[in-house]
């Protein structure tokens, strides 16, 4: 399946239906007049966020929408059928923006969340609703209120609970598949990861997401390499994981270049609780490991947890690390004093 995270869309509402002009009028019957019933309502468009989606590829093919209009009256004051409201099945985490990408319109968090974006338009009235006791026999009939119409622009940003990031080839999609079930496209060449990818976790019975999104370079809030655009699906993140490649040349450079690109997107990503990693320790010897843990500690404030994703070294104690911010009572369980500091692998 391919993975789209954005869409522009055309939505409209249902027109009311007209109502009828129309007169009783039966043998034997001593009094006739109007019996025009009422227009049905226009058809809504509905947002639902449904479960077992995570893409909006659908929507690249399929991009107009408009519900039905409400059928027209008749008779015997008979209101016509109103029109079927549209619903539209979007995965969770979608947001529903104006078309200017300046407003959100909605936020789907929950699954079975429902939101009606636009309103179908009332029918209109028979001739009957006219009546007075100075007009007898009207034959004015509303023609129904016209729906509603709109572009649209759709945004998914994933749910997960930890975000992972980086520079390209720091080892984030290897960490993926060490901790999770998630099968990630991993080489030896920059930008391997080319779209978000998300993997459950299972640690000491407790359940997490952690999502993992392409390299981020120097320049990405400007548009360089794959840019900043997928940084939005770590928003909703609790936690950051941030993985360096012991085999940089300058770790505590890398460090600094993935903060400042933060920094930039904003969105209070540079204000989330961060865990730092030291990866690929399994290439470098311990006196080096030690040497760069350093470097990075004196550039970012904390020690770092030297890891392997390859060998699965040092993985188990990141993973504490993140429990432990997730889940308070977690923290209470373990000691607290082992978070953030280096230990031999």
């Amino acid at each position: 399946m391919h993975f789209l995270d954005q869409a522009k869309i055309y939505v409209r509402s249902g027109s009311g239906g007209p109502g009828a002009v129309s007169f009783r009028r039966e043998k034997f019957v001593e009094y006739g007049g109007p019996d025009g019933g009422d227009g049905g309502k226009g058809g809504d468009i509905v947002f639902e966020a449904v479960e077992g989606l995570n893409t909006l590829i659908d929507f690249r093919y399929t991009q107009h929408f408009k519900a039905p209009r409400g059928k027209g009256g008749a008779g015997r004051n008979q209101t016509g059928a109103s029109g079927k409201d549209l619903v539209i099945k979007v995965p969770v985490g979608t947001q529903v923006l104006s078309d200017d990408r300046e407003h959100v319109l909605a936020d789907f968090t929950e699954i079975g969340q429902r939101i009606v974006l636009l309103r179908g338009g009332d029918g209109g009235r028979g001739n009957a609703s006219y009546k007075t006791s100075t007009n007898r026999a009207p034959r004015q009939h509303g023609t129904g209120w016209p729906g509603e119409e709109a572009w649209v622009w759709l945004r998914l940003k994933l749910l997960a609970d930890v975000g992972l990031v980086g520079l390209p080839n720091a080892g984030k999609s290897t960490f993926l598949n060490a901790v999770s079930n998630a099968k990630a496209k991993v080489g030896d060449y920059p930008f391997t990861t080319l779209h978000p990818k998300l993997g459950a976790i299972r640690h000491k019975g407790r359940d997490f997401v952690l999502a993992d999104i392409p390299g981020l370079i120097e320049g990405a809030a400007e548009g360089a390499g794959i840019g900043d655009r997928f940084l939005g699906h770590i928003e909703r993140t609790r936690v950051l994981l941030h993985l360096v490649d012991a085999n940089h040349e300058d770790v505590a450079g890398a460090y600094r270049t993935v903060r400042d690109e933060l920094e930039a997107y904003g969105a209070g990503l540079e204000d989330k609780v961060e865990i730092l990693c030291l990866n690929k320790v399994d290439t470098i010897d311990a006196e080096l490991t030690d040497a760069l843990a350093a470097e990075l500690e004196e550039e970012s404030g904390s020690r770092p947890f030297p890891v392997s994703g390859a060998t699965g070294a040092g993985v188990e104690a990141v993973l504490d690390a993140i429990i432990r911010h997730l889940d308070p009572s977690a923290a209470a369980e373990e000691a607290p004093e082992d978070e953030g500091r280096w230990s031999p692998l």
